[in-house]
């Protein structure tokens, strides 16, 4: 069986390019003939991700559609002679970005309108997680269900830490860690917030390290450059890294001492499994598909108040018993991500339609 997936953009580290390609590899271990089709590739995929210009591109006995964003795949999906599967990773709500990125707030309005052409035109609406699929279903798609993000964590503790950055990590401050775009919906002013409280009321001796892209919205990272010189806090305590490469990821998850998310819109959050793989404690508020992600695991609140955030963050740091009893819950959630779980979904999935 010929079974295709299309992502708009294959980048390195990003969430959905990775899962397609685990995806695709579990696929070809079935005995399929799979291969990622893309828009945009980085040069460094492009031996493992084909251009979308090809023409194999559109003959899949099966294609499965990964939206995330509006792109011309979106119209070529519904002329597909195949089986049609959209996956749906989520659209940022443009209400996010309307103060910061006239242009990203259109592209996210769009998203989110270009999403609804696909109503009836496709034969299953897969979410990546509940809080995904019910959206589907309140559009309007039918039948749905969810297929979880295939996350590779063992590639992601099988990275080597690079040791002049973990020398540099290990300087007797508290890294406190968030892998993420800095986009609005993740409310990194509140993490800025969070650090003025932890210092006041735990502990002085503090970092919190920011691991991805931030140049996506310009005028918000502004923002938050300026709320770090409001509350007159040492720079040098705030590290954002934009895109790291695969050992540096490893590295600043291996150094840190707890994982922070205070986040109010995801659909999934695949970081939060990287964290619970490299077993580390986990605190989040407890918003969109976040509290479905975790389930039990980690610590969540809600509502936001970052004074209760800051005192939880340093018992999760300092007090043993408590970070212990949090890190076994997490084992066991991180179970729910093995890749048989994937493995098994995929089975179901091929037999449903051969």
């Amino acid at each position: 069986m010929i079974i295709n997936q299309w992502i708009p953009a294959a980048h390195h580290g990003d969430a959905i390019g990775n899962s397609a390609r685990q995806v695709r590899n579990i696929l070809r271990l079935a005995g399929h003939d799979s291969n990622i089709y893309a828009l945009t590739i980085d040069d460094e995929l492009k031996s493992d991700v084909h251009a979308f210009s090809r023409e194999t591109a559109t003959g899949g006995d099966l294609t499965i559609f990964h939206y995330a964003l509006p792109s011309p795949m979106t119209a070529a999906f519904t002329q597909l002679s195949g089986k049609r599967i959209l996956q749906y990773h989520n659209v940022t709500p443009a209400h996010f970005f309307a103060p910061y990125d006239p242009g990203m707030f259109r592209l996210a309005t769009l998203g989110r309108q270009e999403l609804t052409t696909l109503l009836g035109q496709v034969d299953l609406a897969l979410g990546d997680s509940e809080y995904n699929r019910v959206e589907l279903e309140s559009l309007g798609f039918a039948p749905t269900g969810v297929m979880p993000i295939a996350v590779n964590t063992k590639s992601l503790v099988a990275h080597t830490p690079r040791p002049s950055l973990t020398h540099m990590l290990n300087d007797g401050l508290t890294n406190i860690l968030f892998v993420g775009r800095i986009a609005p919906n993740k409310r990194i002013e509140d993490h800025i917030r969070l650090a003025e409280h932890y210092k006041r009321y735990v502990d002085s001796r503090y970092r919190f390290i920011f691991v991805g892209n931030f140049d996506l919205v310009p005028k918000y990272f502004g923002t938050i450059q300026a709320l770090i010189s409001q509350y007159q806090m040492p720079p040098d305590r705030f590290i954002f890294t934009g895109r790291v490469p695969d050992d540096d990821l490893a590295t600043y998850y291996a150094m840190a001492d707890a994982y922070v998310s205070l986040s109010e819109h995801e659909g999934f959050c695949v970081p939060l499994v990287e964290a619970m793989a490299a077993d580390l404690p986990i605190l989040a508020y407890s918003a969109a598909a976040v509290p479905e992600t975790l389930g039990n695991a980690g610590v969540q609140f809600a509502p936001k108040d970052l004074e209760y955030a800051a005192e939880t963050l340093g018992m999760l740091v300092y007090d043993e018993d408590l970070r212990s009893e949090v890190l076994v819950g997490q084992r066991q959630r991180l179970l729910d991500f093995g890749p048989e779980k994937i493995t098994r979904a995929l089975k179901d999935l091929v037999l449903r339609f051969s």
